[in-house]
């Protein structure tokens, strides 16, 4: 048999698998799917399962939410599911969808569509359009260009989406520019098809995402956020940020990304930290334990984009990037307000971003059992992602010093767990709470209770725990010398 030949003899057997993989799946969900075909099929409708479910059937992956097609308006749908559906909500009617839920499943039922956009704004103009494949062409990409009839469970491809999921392409199914002109958010989807679906994106559809990158510009900054999230949430992350940065697409959303891409000074050298970060990104991914943390690999991602601005070179020749954690940090929280993150995920991959330092110099020997403390403490609820990130940003090649590093670092976490175990660390707190120090000091709420409290709350993460007897005697050695008591 030639190449050629086994190459197809193979493709044939990957979509025959892709197809079985879609009648399970289809079987699953057709009780409620067929129903609502008959449904839409007596009041003289037809009615498509398309696009990801369709995509998702094909790779056994198949979920509860299901998207429909149809040539019914909003209004005859409506009128269709009205009775039958458990749920129904609007809140797409504008875009000609119609939601409602049944039997565990949500669909979503959507009249033909000639969408585009007006090339100005960040909106699609919607219109309804009159047939199956007019919808097709006008989606993203061939493998969201297939639908099912229902109940009929009529296979259409008209773009060889089965042929591209075999093969693992993201391709559009008229012309990139088209497709992209229409919605640019389509360039940075493709990067998010590479990441979570491992797939590899058409020369022609990169090339134009590459020419076409200034375009983003013209898409609100949550629907790029919603998009971006899925990409580093992926199963192959990296792939996806290889292409947002020789695409050009980061720096429209994402220019620290590109900046960590520094040149390396010819008279002192050092490793790129552009391919240091995505190591640690990867790195990250592999010590989840419960699915995709974004808030740990947006750190990983995030944690040298203070270098480029901190970089130095010393008498000596050597590269520094002094406190490149706290302008990192400030730069994070800078971006990702800017994308519109909730505040809370903000703060937090901020705090790691600005704590991702603290370990170096562990090793040395310098910590007290204070500065354990304090470290626990200023992780807080953080102190688990902090372990991780921290690990994975040893990326040396030297492994001795990779070596040396991981013993440092277990032995940290012992010392962590060993002092825990005997002072409650989850729980640091100053020895006398908020009435005590009232009470001694004979104040009433208020600013001197506050600085009181800080006080001894830092005694305890210096000394550890202390008797009553001594945190009431420091209490007063302290209001003494603040000039609150005699």
């Amino acid at each position: 048999m030639s190449e050629t030949a086994a190459s197809h003899a193979t493709d044939r057997r990957d979509l025959t698998a892709a197809q079985r993989n879609a009648v399970a799946e289809l079987l699953r969900v057709s009780p409620v799917a067929d129903e609502l075909g008959r449904r839409f099929a007596a009041a003289g409708h037809e009615l498509h399962l398309v696009g990801g479910s369709v995509r998702d059937a094909l790779l056994g992956r198949l979920g509860e939410d299901l998207d429909f097609c149809t040539d019914a308006h909003p209004d005859q749908t409506l009128d269709i599911v009205r009775g039958w559906a458990e749920a129904i909500w609007e809140t797409g009617r504008e875009f000609g969808t119609i939601g409602c839920q049944r039997g565990g499943l949500r669909l979503e039922i959507t009249t033909f569509r000639a969408e585009s956009y007006d090339q100005v704004s960040r909106n699609p103009v919607v219109a309804y359009g009159t047939s199956l494949v007019e919808d097709l062409r006008r989606r993203d990409f061939t493998v969201n260009a297939m639908a099912v009839s229902v109940p009929e469970h009529r296979f259409t491809d008209p773009y060889g989406g089965l042929t591209d999921l075999a093969a693992k392409i993201v391709r559009t199914p008229g012309t990139p520019a088209e497709s992209f002109g229409d919605d640019p958010l389509r360039m940075l989807r493709a990067a998010r098809f590479a990441a979570q679906l491992r797939f590899a994106v058409h020369p022609d559809v990169r090339a134009a995402m590459t020419r076409m990158a200034t375009d983003l510009d013209r898409i609100t900054a949550e629907r790029i956020r919603d998009e971006f999230t899925k990409l580093l949430c992926g199963a192959d992350p990296i792939s996806g940020l290889r292409l947002l940065v020789d695409t050009g697409l980061a720096e429209r959303f994402l220019p620290e990304l590109t900046g960590l891409k520094l040149e390396i000074d010819e008279h002192a050298q050092h490793k790129d930290v552009y391919e240091h970060t995505l190591t640690v990104v990867s790195n990250a991914v592999s010590y989840e334990e419960d699915g995709p943390d974004f808030i740990l690999r947006m750190a990983a991602l995030m944690h040298d984009v203070g270098k480029p601005a901190t970089k130095a070179i010393g008498p000596d020749g050597r590269v520094s990037f002094h406190h490149h954690e706290v302008v990192g940090a400030r730069l994070t929280k800078v971006r990702m307000k800017a994308l519109r993150y909730p505040k809370d995920v903000t703060t937090k991959v901020t705090a790691l971003v600005a704590l991702h330092l603290r370990f170096y110099g562990y090793g040395r020997g310098e910590w007290t059992d204070s500065a354990v403390r304090r470290y626990v403490t200023d992780a807080g609820d953080l102190l688990p992602r902090l372990h991780k990130l921290t690990r994975s940003d040893c990326t040396t090649r030297n492994r001795r010093k990779a070596a040396q590093l991981a013993a440092d670092y277990d032995a940290l976490e012992e010392r962590i767990a060993r002092i825990a175990a005997e002072e409650d660390l989850a729980r640091v707190r100053p020895d006398l709470d908020g009435n005590a120090i009232m009470e001694l000091l004979g104040v009433p709420p208020g600013p001197v209770v506050g600085r009181a409290w800080k006080h001894l709350k830092d005694l305890r993460l210096e000394r550890g725990p202390l008797d009553r007897d001594t945190a009431e005697a420091e209490l007063l050695r302290w209001a003494r010398d603040e000039g609150i008591r005699d």
